[in-house]
């Protein structure tokens, strides 16, 4: 992988673990509307899909969805940004990786990526994010991706994108560029990874330290 130019990473469950975070956040709509707390079949629907799919899944009733869509846009997120936890090595990683290659988030959040980039620091490390809101098709269909090639010029073959689940596989295979299925071993993918501080050596085509 010598010729990749372009390093892409998921946001939920890569660069972040953010189960507690997204299980509160969910959490607060769902008793906000009465209802039980999310099951664990839920919750990984929500972790894989954008906002707007997932509460379309958790209040098919329209009245219900109205009002639930209602008060989460006006719920603050902040305290949520606060339960996410940073995977270790990642800062340092991405001071390695850069300036030699171009970083990039591709997730399905939507509405508050700019919170959790701000929040945690991350403001510096990354030269492109795209989100669920800036594209008409969002994950699993390859747009975002392919709107990332587009702004760096890149071929697929020169990119590629760290996920942990498989709507980031499916993404990563339509858009055709190289995926790294982080602490995943059930994905289908080109190279899996547990350690962040791993993927520099996937790059540069070394061994990796033995798990």
């Amino acid at each position: 992988m010598k010729d990749i130019k372009v390093v892409v990473f998921d946001c939920d469950g890569v660069l972040f673990n953010t189960d507690r975070a997204n299980r509160a956040y969910y959490n607060a709509v769902l008793r906000r509307l009465g209802k039980p707390e999310i099951t664990a079949e839920q919750f990984a629907f929500v972790h894989m899909h954008a906002v707007a799919v997932s509460m379309r899944y958790l209040f098919p009733d329209d009245l219900e969805h109205q009002a639930a869509e209602r008060f989460r846009r006006e719920m603050d997120y902040r305290p949520f940004v606060q339960e996410m936890e940073m995977e270790p090595g990642l800062i340092p990683l991405l001071s390695r990786l850069r300036p030699r290659y171009k970083t990039a988030i591709a997730t399905n959040r939507t509405d508050t990526m700019d919170t959790v980039i701000k929040a945690h620091g991350l403001t510096d490390y990354f030269d492109l994010v795209i989100c669920a809101r800036d594209v008409v098709n969002p994950k699993p269909h390859p747009e975002p991706l392919q709107k990332i090639l587009t702004y760096f010029h890149t071929d697929p073959r020169q990119t590629v994108y760290v996920g942990d689940s498989d709507v980031d596989a499916r993404t990563a295979e339509g858009a055709g560029v190289f995926f790294v299925a982080y602490k995943n071993a059930a994905l289908s993918a080109d190279y899996h990874l547990n350690r962040m501080e791993d993927l520099e050596a996937i790059l540069n085509g070394t061994p990796m330290h033995a798990d």
